[in-house]
């Protein structure tokens, strides 16, 4: 169905209505998904895009995409998965298993024939004629096909496993993957390995020679003399075969013995497991460290926000780097709660829409049994990660100003490849319109600082009074009409995290005074969150230098917000904390002005 491109007729935010009811579909079609499960694959909050597409049959359909990565999609009101969601959730289909050849044919369009299917030892699951089911490759359980069972299982067995099995829909590498991120199938062990792995009985010891000779000969080992082929295929980062499962699972009498010789086998280990794993692995590494080498009881409460950057973030290993949505649990207070149900740590609340570690059981097995990796470089403790003024280290955002394509501004930017809601940079910006003038011949013969003013131009960038009157428009001119009438984004990397789009400019550090009772001024700071700063940090640093009380309070009208309050006039402290310490530059921080004079009381 998505052997061959396709064409889009429109890309477009899903509705809240609309989320609700995808949700509900999405609950009945797949009831053994539980709500936490339906939250990842459909948000609440996060942007979740509605694309309506025709195929190159003319076949009309709806594709629903996450964060780019299409997640589902609909054919008559039926709901499918697609491969990136199958991979997350490898159990929501009957999966049937091929050899890595097959998929090259799969991913051309055609369909899968009982021939190429493998009848594994335990039998093929048992589905009716209609079933929607997975197609997995052999060695792995990760889905790289979705299909529809032309026949059940009986008949299948019946037929001798001849005549066509599944009508495949969609598959890795074709069009609709390509949607995507183009990301690669994880590998997951195969129940049966599984299972094997997971028994322990003695009965089960004195079998396992035996149990290991079987699976061996049984379908689901890999023939060597497909290696060849597959490097062919180029398939060896898409699908890693267990060709060496016979040395990685060895009887448990051998396991006993080499336990402390396998060292080299380790590395191997880790890169067979999914990103997601891996990162998974990464981020308790790096919490146990913390917590074990660098949390002090007289530090709590502390901010899960401080937590993470000032602590985690220090145990992370050179070369590696933390990031919680390629993270089986993709939010950090996810991650927190599943920490928090185990008793490690205590989160709770102090201030509306803050959470803050209040207690850490430090006799817990899993910190006392955690050993910090001999291959983890000699770190700063956080205490040395402090200037002498005793904040913490703090890495200045960077700030992009964006411009996103407007409706009206569209037309400029067609021949360019940009379409309404693309965001650019001003040099995109610039090489867009010099590319739109060159293409149209605009360029004045007579002066080539003017450009001519064609239709196109004069309805996106003049006012009604000129479209008149002006024929020509210097490159200066032209260009810095065309920004203004972009509609103005931002982007904010700050240290350690992903860069963050947002739409209009960012708001400025604002620093205020209040009058309170007594004639008794105070310092208000706001929006020290945008820029990376933990507003309860600032305080403390504040309280230091000036000697005075210092608080930290929820912004009104904001949930995730908050602002700081400190006693007097402590403008200039605040300058030179902000400029010099931070690095914040200056046009992002308004309200310096209202410093006091020297020699004027505060």
């Amino acid at each position: 169905m998505f052997a061959k491109a396709f064409r889009v007729k429109s890309n477009t935010a899903i509705k809240g209505s609309d989320r609700r009811k995808l949700r509900s579909d999405v609950a009945a079609t797949f009831p053994m998904l539980t709500s936490e499960q339906l939250s990842e694959i459909l948000p609440n909050k996060e942007e979740l895009n509605v694309i309506k597409l025709y195929t190159h049959r003319g076949e009309a359909l709806t594709v629903y995409a996450n964060s780019r990565n299409p997640v589902l999609f609909e054919i008559e009101k039926t709901l499918y998965p697609t491969v990136y969601t199958l991979w997350s959730y490898p159990y929501l289909l009957p999966a049937f298993s091929t050899w890595p050849p097959v998929l090259q044919k799969l991913a051309g369009g055609a369909d899968l024939m009982l021939p190429g299917v493998i009848v594994p030892s335990c039998g093929l699951p048992e589905v009716n004629r209609g079933t929607l089911c997975a197609v997995t490759l052999v060695g792995s359980r990760a889905p790289v096909a979705i299909g529809v069972a032309t026949m059940s299982t009986a008949e299948m067995t019946a037929t001798g496993m001849k005549g066509k099995g599944f009508t495949v829909l969609h598959t890795y590498m074709d069009q609709l993957w390509g949607l995507g991120d183009k990301s690669c199938p994880p590998t997951i062990a195969p129940l049966e390995l599984e299972r094997s792995q997971n028994e322990g009985t003695e009965e089960e010891e004195e079998k396992s020679k035996e149990g290991e000779h079987r699976l061996s000969e049984s379908s689901l080992t890999v023939d060597p003399s497909l290696h060849t082929q597959i490097e062919d295929l180029s398939m060896e980062d898409a699908v890693q075969f267990d060709d060496t499962r016979e040395k990685k699972e060895p009887s448990e009498n051998e396991a006993t013995e080499t336990t402390e010789e396998d060292h080299p086998d380790v590395p191997q280990e880790a890169e067979n497991r999914s990103p997601q794993e891996q990162m998974d692995a990464l981020l308790h590494q790096c919490f146990f460290h913390a917590l074990k080498c660098k949390v002090k009881k007289s530090e709590l409460p502390l901010l899960t926000s401080t937590f993470l950057r000032n602590y985690m973030f220090l145990c992370c290993p050179k070369g590696q780097q933390l990031d919680m949505k390629k993270s089986s649990y993709k939010k950090f207070s996810k991650f927190l709660q599943s920490m928090q149900q185990q008793k490690v740590i205590q989160v709770k609340e102090l201030n509306k829409g803050v959470e803050s570690i209040v207690a850490v059981d430090w006799r817990h097995e899993s910190i006392r049994s955690f050993v910090v990796p001999e291959t983890a470089e000699p770190e700063l403790s956080v205490q040395d990660n402090k200037s002498g003024d005793g904040e913490q280290l703090y890495h200045p955002p960077e700030i992009i100003p964006l411009y996103g394509v407007s409706s009206k501004m569209a037309p400029l930017f067609q021949e360019s490849g940009y379409k309404k809601g693309h965001t650019l940079s001003s040099s995109e910006v610039r090489s867009a319109i010099i590319n739109y003038v060159k293409i149209n011949e605009l360029v004045d013969e007579t002066n080539k600082n003017f450009v001519k003013v064609n239709p196109i131009l004069c309805d996106c960038l003049l006012n009604k009074s000129e479209q008149d009157e002006v024929l020509k428009l210097k490159w200066d001119d032209l260009l810095s009409r065309c920004l203004d009438q972009l509609q103005p984004f931002h982007q904010v990397t700050i240290f350690g995290h992903e860069p963050i789009v947002r739409k209009g400019n960012i708001d400025p550090i604002d620093i205020n005074l209040a009058q309170r009772s007594c004639n008794k001024k105070v310092t208000i700071i706001k929006n020290l969150e945008l820029y990376g700063l933990d507003p309860q940090a600032v305080a403390n640093v504040l309280q230091q230098k000036v000697q005075a009380s210092a608080t930290v309070t929820q912004l009104p009208g904001a949930k995730d917000r908050a602002q700081v309050q400190i006693q007097g006039n402590q403008i200039n402290h605040l300058a030179k904390l902000l400029l010099e310490n931070y690095h914040i530059p200056r046009k992002y921080i308004h309200g310096l002005e209202k410093a006091p004079k020297t020699g004027q009381k505060k």
